[in-house]
């Protein structure tokens, strides 16, 4: 069974930072690519960022460039994504989704399995 599972999220002050993580299993992990997504109350699920398992290349929304890094370790089929400067703007639930190929990282239908989120909360 695939399974993606998110963790990491909590409460932050603006200008923290937090770690996410998110577990794959239940498939070949170097297959796919991983991206994470957000989706804040009223607003649409937005692209943050992707990393490809097979050949590491990273892809950033211009809203969290400089502040997010994505990373994959591959033994432990985990890929991370850690967040520095914080800004109350990045409230949201954050998803990682799986995609086998991509042509535009951001666009959330061409993933196909999705973990249950985890949520962000930073106050200002």
């Amino acid at each position: 069974e695939v399974q993606l599972v998110e963790s990491g999220g909590g409460w932050v002050q603006a200008g923290g930072s937090l770690r996410l993580s998110c577990a794959a299993s239940g498939f070949t992990f170097d297959d796919y690519a991983i991206g994470w997504f957000r989706q804040a109350p009223g607003k649409e699920r937005e692209g943050v960022s992707y990393i490809s398992s097979s050949d590491g290349s990273t892809y950033y929304a211009d809203s969290v460039k400089g502040r997010f890094t994505i990373s994959s370790d591959n033994a432990k089929n985990t890929v991370y994504l850690q967040m520095n400067s914080l800004k109350p703007e990045d409230t949201a639930v954050y998803y990682c989704a799986r995609s086998p190929w991509v042509t535009r990282w951001f666009r959330g239908y061409e993933y196909d399995y999705w973990g249950q989120g985890t949520q962000v909360t930073v106050s200002s």
